[in-house]
This record gives structure tokens, C-alpha cells and sequence, in this order.
């Protein structure tokens, strides 16, 4: 919803246009180890955090984030979100790039607002790319392992695992515990996910023409 939001008015921009939709994507681009190391320097505690100094500034007592059970699920996914915002933003980008201008123009001769035009049109419209980055993002956060190890290398997985996705479990199991059976048993479950999520995106494009 974010990103739709953001390529929506982005799109409207002309001043420099090119170089602030580029800024949306670096994040995308960046290694996600060196992302993983960064965030985790911005969340620990005074005076090394960036945040939690902030949050000090603000008469804000610190917070514990990486190191909570409640806090540290939304501490990991936030540089994740973060870094999907560009890739998500560009998607959205070109698929309202792909809408014929010939339909903007005949609602507008109907007499059509630009809430109902954004309503009518754009988002019907934007559903095959919608679809596709729900999709895309959702076998992301299933694969995610590089930044949520780096991010609690000390710890991983968080506490009391609260951050621990199932390829950092597989990780482990194979190559901390040495069950490689149990590991190529979870890869199967992992992989059938996956799938399944794969072929709920083909069915819902195929119901969609």
C-alpha cells in the first residue's frame, strides 16, 4: 500500500525525476549483510544507537528492540520493508507507465474525478502487478536469512527465537546441530510453500482475465 502510494504521487513528479526514483531503489541494491549491520548499529542503546538516542532526545526511555521478544520481530522486518520499498515503487511505476492514457482521457470527458478515476480505473488496472509483488514479497520474507543473521549474530534467531525464519532454521539444523536429514526435511517444506504460493499467483492471473 505504501509503495503504491509513493509511485502513485511519484509519478506525477518531473523535477528530477530520475534521480529520486533512484534514491527509492539504492536501498535494493544494497548488500543485505552490510544493510543487516547498519540497522543493527542504529538500534543498540545509547550513546552508540542512532534511535534510541533520538528517542532520548525526545524524553523517550530506550528501548530494547533486538533484544525484546515483543519488539524485535518488527526491529528486523522494518530494513526489510525498507529495502523492498524501491523494487516495489519501480513495479508500480511501470505498470501505471502501461495504462493507455486514452482511458484517463475518456473518464475525464465522463466527467470522472480523479478519486473515482484512481478507483475505476488505476487500481483494476494495477491488479496483474499487485498480485505479482504480493507474491514476490511474500516468497521474500520467506527466504529472508542474511538480514535477520546479521542483525542478531550475537543471538541467532533473537530471543527466545523470536526472529528466526525457517532458512535461518535450516541453516542451523544443518550446520550447528548436523541433522542434515531433519534440514533437507524442512528445505522440502520450505520449497512446498513456495510452490504453493507460486501457483496461488497463476491462478488468481488467470481468474483475472
Amino acid at each position: 500500500m505504501l509503495s503504491f502510494v509513493i509511485a502513485f504521487y511519484l509519478d506525477r513528479v518531473r523535477f528530477m525525476h530520475g534521480f529520486i526514483r533512484a534514491l527509492y531503489f539504492l536501498p535494493f541494491l544494497t548488500t543485505a549483510a552490510a544493510m543487516g549491520w547498519v540497522w543493527r548499529w542504529f538500534y543498540q542503546p545509547v550513546p552508540i544507537g542512532v534511535i534510541n538516542g533520538v528517542l532520548g532526545s525526545l524524553g523517550i526511555e530506550q528501548q530494547p528492540f533486538l533484544r525484546s521478544t515483543v519488539q524485535a520481530l518488527p526491529t528486523v522486518l522494518v530494513p526489510a520493508i525498507w529495502a523492498g520499498l524501491g523494487f516495489q515503487i519501480i513495479i508500480f511505476m511501470a505498470g501505471l507507465r502501461a495504462i493507455p492514457s486514452t482511458f484517463y482521457e475518456a473518464a475525464r470527458i465522463d466527467g470522472l474525478g480523479e478519486w473515482a478515476i484512481l478507483r475505476k480505473i488505476t487500481i483494476p488496472l494495477l491488479k496483474p502487478t499487485t498480485v505479482f509483488l504480493v507474491v514476490f514479497s511474500s516468497i521474500g520474507f520467506l527466504r529472508i536469512f542474511d538480514r535477520v543473521y546479521n542483525m542478531t549474530t550475537n543471538d541467532p534467531g533473537g530471543p527466545l527465537n523470536a526472529t528466526k525464519p525457517l532458512v535461518l532454521m535450516i541453516y542451523q539444523t544443518a550446520f550447528s546441530s548436523y541433522q542434515m536429514g531433519y534440514a533437507a526435511a524442512q528445505t522440502v517444506v520450505l520449497f512446498t510453500i513456495l510452490l504453493v504460493v507460486s501457483l496461488l499467483q497463476l491462478w488468481i492471473m488467470r481468474e483475472k482475465k
